[in-house]
């Protein structure tokens, strides 16, 4: 019996595009380009160092949002992923984390699972609390902030780094893992890998495939809500000290009265 994993992946902003809300205080997508989180690709990194070190082992990427999401799908895919999900429905938008984690678990309930793996968190919404809201829903366990993570005998291991300590955690399957940036790095899709990409299947569904109703989700179903938004000021020019023999004094001054000492 095949070993089924579920990646979590998410279409987000350009971190180094200029960003910006739309009226209705959500983020504006449409008005900058969009990628796969890199947060995201050490999941799907580790479920195919899973695969390479098992054998059997399907590996789905599950994705929601818009019509361009699938560009995360297809880069996960161009990895070596074996198929994909996108979750998409114009009731979806403005969705927050918890409706979110609704979708995904009735996502993944739907697709079939062993193990969930996700990214620790977005690297728009940054929130981190996913994975264990998808565990919750799930009902099964959670082993999250993974740098090292394997599977065997029905069991999913892993190491969590702590400032002190490294904690050596497991769990039976089905679970969700989430893994940090310190899991290994991300390869790069290779001209082959992006070639058999375009003929991996990638399956449409929306709510209704889904049983979730519009008033679960988007803005009318979300738990958190944005009451302001300001523009972030302009940068200023900085301060420039001549060194004429009193540099070091200078510096000190300056940075004790930005009290960074």
């Amino acid at each position: 019996m095949s070993l089924r994993i579920v990646v979590t992946v998410k279409y987000v902003p350009d971190a180094t595009g200029d960003r910006h809300f739309a009226d209705d205080l959500t983020v504006d997508r449409d008005d900058v380009d969009g990628l796969l989180s890199e947060l995201d690709e050490y999941a799907v990194e580790q479920a195919l160092q899973i695969s390479e070190n098992s054998d059997d082992v399907e590996i789905t990427v599950l994705t929601v949002g818009p019509e361009d999401a699938k560009d995360a799908l297809r880069k996960a895919l161009s990895m070596g992923a074996d198929k994909a999900i996108h979750v998409e429905d114009d009731d979806i938008h403005g969705t927050d984390a918890i409706g979110t984690s609704l979708i995904l678990a009735k996502a993944i309930e739907k697709a079939g699972y062993d193990l969930v793996i996700s990214g620790m968190a977005s690297t728009d919404g940054t929130m981190g609390v996913v994975p264990a809201l998808l565990a919750e829903r799930l009902g099964v366990p959670q082993v999250t902030l993974l740098s090292e993570v394997s599977v065997e005998d029905g069991t999913v291991k892993g190491r969590r780094d702590g400032d002190a300590a490294s904690e050596q955690l497991e769990a039976s399957l089905p679970a969700v893992v989430s893994v940090t940036d310190q899991s290994g790095e991300a390869r790069y899709p290779s001209f082959k890998g992006i070639m058999a990409a375009k003929k991996k299947p990638v399956e449409s569904w929306d709510l209704s495939d889904l049983d979730i109703e519009a008033e679960e989700v988007g803005l009318e179903g979300a738990y958190t809500t944005v009451e302001n938004v300001a523009e972030r000021p302009a940068r200023t020019a900085g301060t420039i000290v001549k060194d004429e023999g009193e540099g070091g004094k200078q510096l000190a001054e300056f940075l004790a009265g930005q009290k960074f000492i």
